[in-house]
């Protein structure tokens, strides 16, 4: 009997060894299989472009769009301004990125400007005395003259009195008045040919010629035949188109970059592709007040007078080159109020938003001071919308925090209560007295 009970207590002692180890060698073997297969624990999923929808399963968001999976291993002490976004969303987005370079970067000044009558060629058509306008010859302003041509004639009564005195000297030989009388005429305005004229065929002409003394156009014309003008009225304004002026404005901020000599592009609207090369003639010494702008002036050779006034154009000046610095597209720095920012591809399709500090900004670079190391890859298409994405997932790890750390939560939640209560007490007590 009792080798019977033995075998008994030894028969179940064996099966419940073999049942513990059962129970353990397939948890073992299971833990291993998923650690070897290294499948990663999705916590749950989120809609790409709003964080704030949560959802256990795949679906889609409100948007439209396929919801992402939010791993353990990424939600866990990662970083809230690192945004991960599905490859599928990324292409979807038209997202791109670019290299920051490191190198000298070009000083250039993209501008405007206006072409203008270069005023060293502009000459002003006045009288010396009272008189009529005759014969005019010049009709309206932007007509050609050229050198010599009669531009009017000019009747006037002190010139016809001057003539005759003249005349008279020269008959009485008097040799003590000839040559002040001679001088008189040429105060007047009387050329040398028309003196020696008087000389030599001693006849008064009632009107007197008044040639052009260049060629060029008419740039503005102040009267108008028969009218009568004094040595105060401006007959006419004669310029020469072979050189022009393009009075352009640059920014203040880039005032320091501009210097004479430098050279210069141009091009014109009405003539595309073609451009003309020209330098910096002269830096205006203030800044125009209104607009907070500098006045630079640019030279250019105009013999084929393709360039004509009042002509817009779209100037570069080329100015000197920094030092090597570190500088990114423009179209990738994020302006802000008081911080400025790229976005960082990290890889794998994540993102970070950076602070940087950026610097000069030339034609299509800007130089980023502090942020960005050459290499790294900003984002330069789509930025905003992971921008955007980024500081409302910071704010909302900030809420969270503050939320679990706050010391009020408690006493808060147990004033709510307390509020909560009062109006309860508060009616059956009231029920307790009703008769």
């Amino acid at each position: 009997m009792t080798k019977t009970i033995a075998i008994a207590a030894g028969l179940i002692a064996t099966l419940v060894i073999g049942i513990g180890l059962g129970l353990w060698w397939p948890g073992e073997s299971n833990t291993s299989g998923a650690a070897s297969s290294g499948e990663r624990k999705i916590l749950y999923w989120k809609a790409p472009m709003d964080p704030n929808y949560r959802r256990d399963e795949p679906g889609k968001s409100p948007m439209g769009m396929d919801l992402v999976p939010v791993y353990a291993d990424e939600s866990e002490g990662s970083d809230p301004a690192l945004v991960s976004i599905d490859p599928s969303i990324i292409s979807n987005l038209g997202v791109r990125s670019a290299p920051a370079e490191s190198g000298a970067l070009s000083r250039r000044i993209n501008t405007v400007g206006y072409v203008g009558y270069d005023e060293e060629t502009v000459h002003h058509v006045h009288t010396r005395v009272d008189g009529w306008i005759e014969n005019l010859s010049v009709t309206a302003s932007g007509d050609a003259v050229t050198e010599g041509q009669v531009l009017f004639e000019l009747y006037s009564p002190t010139l016809v009195n001057a003539q005759e005195e003249y005349l008279a000297v020269l008959k009485s030989r008097d040799t003590t008045y000839h040559q002040a009388s001679r001088d008189r005429l040429a105060a007047l305005g009387l050329t040398a040919d028309e003196i020696k004229r008087l000389d030599s065929e001693r006849t008064v002409r009632q009107r007197i010629r008044i040639r052009a003394h260049a060629d060029g156009v008419v740039a503005h014309l102040g009267v108008r035949h028969g009218m009568y003008v004094t040595p105060a009225t401006e007959i006419m304004s004669i310029a020469n188109l072979d050189r022009v002026w393009v009075q352009v404005d640059v920014f203040e901020r880039q005032s320091a970059w501009v210097e004479a000599g430098q050279r210069v592009e141009v091009k014109l609207d009405y003539l595309p592709g073609k451009r003309w090369q020209g330098t910096v003639d002269y830096v205006y010494p203030e800044l125009d007040p209104n607009s907070r702008t500098l006045k630079v002036r640019l030279r250019f050779d105009n013999s084929s007078t393709t360039l004509r006034p009042n002509m817009f154009a779209s100037v570069t000046i080329f100015g000197t080159p920094t030092d090597t610095i570190v500088h990114v597209p423009r179209e990738a720095l994020i302006r802000g109020g008081t911080v400025d920012r790229v976005v960082l591809d990290m890889g794998n399709g994540r993102f970070r938003a950076q602070e940087v500090v950026p610097g000069i900004e030339s034609g299509d670079r800007i130089e980023i001071r502090s942020g960005v190391a050459p290499g790294d890859r900003v984002v330069v298409s789509g930025q905003f919308l992971i921008d955007s994405e980024s500081n409302i997932g910071s704010a909302l790890t900030r809420l969270n925090n503050e939320s679990r750390t706050s010391p009020d939560s408690t006493s808060s939640g147990d004033l709510a209560d307390s509020d909560e209560e009062a109006p309860m007490d508060h009616s059956l007590h009231s029920e307790e007295h009703k008769p």
